[in-house]
């Protein structure tokens, strides 16, 4: 059974820095491309950033390029996505899934599998 857990959320202020941590089992680790997507009260679900584990390729969505960082360690199964200069704007239930892929026309990020974590909240103060 696949399974994804989230933590590292929390409250911080503008301008600060948090790591989120997506710890991952049920299935061999690089299978699937690891993805954050976030979704604030009242608006859609947004793909935030995706990891390719064979090639360490990487995606991120345009309001988050250069201020977040995706990686990943096989050896623990899991994926962190390094947030900083954090913006209110920010805020967002922020979940993990498996088996994220991006279209390079569009720069969409897709989700391909019903894996998804539990969430956790991010909330940043202004």
């Amino acid at each position: 059974e696949v399974q994804l857990v989230e933590s590292g959320g929390g409250l911080v202020r503008a301008g600060e820095s948090l790591r989120l941590s997506c710890a991952t089992s049920g299935f061999t680790f690089g299978d699937y491309a690891i993805g954050w997507y976030r979704q604030a009260p009242g608006k859609e679900r947004e793909g935030v950033s995706c990891i390719s584990s064979p090639d360490g390729s990487t995606y991120y969505a345009s309001s988050v390029k250069g201020r977040f960082t995706i990686s990943s360690d096989s050896a623990k199964n899991t994926v962190y996505l390094q947030m900083n200069s954090l913006k209110p704007e920010d805020t967002a239930v922020y979940y993990c899934a498996a088996g994220c892929s991006w279209d390079t026309s569009t720069m969409n990020l897709i989700q391909l599998y019903d894996y998804w974590g539990q969430g956790t909240q991010v909330t940043v103060s202004s």
